[in-house]
Formats: structure tokens, C-alpha cells, sequence
């Protein structure tokens, strides 16, 4: 059980998050904001850098003493610093081409982490009108209502849901991995928001997810999926020194059925 603290620091992310989705909305409506790409392939609007300002603006007001892991804003904070102070990861927009072509699977995502660990995490979707929270050791909800993974047993009626990286020159790997896991389940989902994939993966409407990302695309998502009782990990190996909530290479999340069987079809690469 979390104490006082964490519930206040959490009810601060979940006003910032709902504030952050209003800029969100109003950027879209506006239609105004600026394409840019970062190492030439990576698409950055500027409304993502709006809301990131924003966001970290915010926090610094507030908890000045803490630091902010962000993807346009502070990107490398992690390889700077120690994980001693505590640490917040923002996804301003995750799904920003989906935020730019008008799709409706776009999160502001807010994570809280203290040495390492997570400690609340929320996922809101301002076009899809829902926001998913959860706290260590406290269940998850969307809108304050509970969620649970979903109870498939057999990987064959799974729904697994993946996303591909910007930097295409891994396309061969990816697409034969895909090829196995489409031979091996229901059939295969693509929404361009791994937070909000992730998240669909704890209230069951996917039974299963795999991706490489950065921590502030998984840190929020990742504890609402394991707190509605998901397995997390990762299908190769992590460094010793890696703190597993934060480490984004070959990750895989699913419902602890067929979380086995999932990660052995997608870890069997040829060598």
C-alpha cells in the first residue's frame, strides 16, 4: 500500500495529465502546429514540444528537488545522473504520427519513479476520452474503474499488438519475427501508441505486446499493465546493471497465460 505521498504526487499527475491532453486537443483543432524530424526520420511536432514545456514546467514548479526524463525536453538524463533522486518520464504525445494525420490513438503519458522503480504511472487519451492510472501495489483502473488483463489461455486466440521504430534498417528482423507471431496467434494489431497499447493490454482488449522503445514510450503503461496482472520482461537479456522498469530493449507484455508462450515464438530468432 502506497502511503499519503505517493497518493498526493499521484493526484497531481493525474491533474497534469488531463491538462496536458487539453493543449493536446487544442494544438489538433488549431491545426497549426510545425512538422520537424529529429536524426532525420524521427517526426516531432510542435505541439510536442508545447506540452512537454508545459509538463515540465509544472513539475519544476512543484517539486523542484526532483528530475524530469523527457523525450523533448531532457531525452538523456538517465545517462547523466544516478536513479537516487526521484525521477519523472514524460511522453508528452506518444503517437505523434497518429497526432498529426488526426488519428485518435494519441496519450500523454506521466510516470513517477524512485530509485528505479515506478511508482505510478498514468496513461491519458484525450481523443479517446479515457485515462488509465495506476499505483504500486493498487490495482490499475481507466475513468476509476478496475481493469484486469484478459483470461486467454492459449496463444492461438491471442490478440498481440507490436509497432516498428522509425529507423528501418532492422526491417528484416522485424517483419520475420512478425511472420512468426501472425503463424501463431489470432492475429496482430499496429495502433502507433505503445503506452496506449500497452494499456489495452491490461484492460484485455489486447492479450499480448512486444516492441523495443524508450522508457518514456513504456514506464507509465508498463506498471498499469503489470498492477491489472500482466507479466512483464523482456525477450533477450538485460544488463546486470539495468533497472528492468526503465530498460526498453526487446520488451514484452502480456497476460501471464500465454506470457510464455509469446515470448518463446518471438524470442526464437535464426541466428
Amino acid at each position: 500500500m502506497a502511503d499519503n505521498r505517493i497518493h498526493e504526487i499521484s493526484i497531481f499527475a493525474l491533474d497534469l495529465a488531463m491538462r496536458a491532453g487539453e493543449i493536446v486537443e487544442q494544438e489538433r483543432r488549431k491545426n497549426a502546429f510545425e512538422r520537424n524530424y529529429k536524426s532525420q526520420h524521427e517526426l516531432v511536432t510542435s505541439a510536442d514540444i508545447k506540452v512537454d514545456e508545459f509538463i515540465n514546467k509544472t513539475i519544476r514548479k512543484t517539486y523542484p528537488d526532483h528530475r524530469i526524463l523527457s523525450e523533448e525536453v531532457s531525452p538523456q538524463v538517465l545517462q547523466d545522473e544516478s536513479l537516487d533522486t526521484p525521477l519523472w518520464i514524460i511522453d508528452p504525445i506518444d503517437g505523434t504520427v497518429n497526432f498529426a494525420h488526426g488519428h485518435p490513438q494519441v496519450a500523454v503519458s506521466i510516470a513517477y519513479a524512485e530509485k528505479g522503480e515506478v511508482q505510478l504511472g498514468v496513461v491519458h487519451c484525450p481523443f479517446l476520452h479515457e485515462t488509465f492510472h495506476a499505483i504500486k501495489g493498487e490495482n490499475a483502473s481507466v475513468n476509476h474503474k478496475h481493469i484486469q488483463v484478459s483470461q486467454i489461455t492459449e496463444i492461438r486466440d491471442a490478440l498481440i499488438a507490436t509497432g516498428f521504430p522509425y529507423d528501418k534498417s532492422s526491417t528484416d528482423l522485424l517483419t520475420a519475427r512478425v511472420n512468426r507471431v501472425l503463424h501463431s496467434c489470432q492475429d496482430i494489431r499496429r495502433n502507433g501508441s505503445a503506452a496506449i497499447d500497452i494499456c489495452w493490454v491490461a484492460c484485455g482488449r489486447l492479450d499480448g505486446y512486444y516492441e523495443s522503445l524508450s522508457p518514456w514510450d513504456f514506464a507509465a503503461a508498463r506498471l498499469i499493465a503489470t498492477e491489472a496482472g500482466a507479466t512483464a520482461g523482456h525477450f533477450s537479456e538485460i544488463p546486470e546493471s539495468a533497472h528492468a522498469a526503465l530498460y526498453g530493449k526487446d520488451i514484452i507484455i502480456a497476460n501471464p497465460a500465454i506470457y510464455d508462450s509469446l515470448r518463446k515464438v518471438i524470442a526464437d530468432d535464426p541466428a
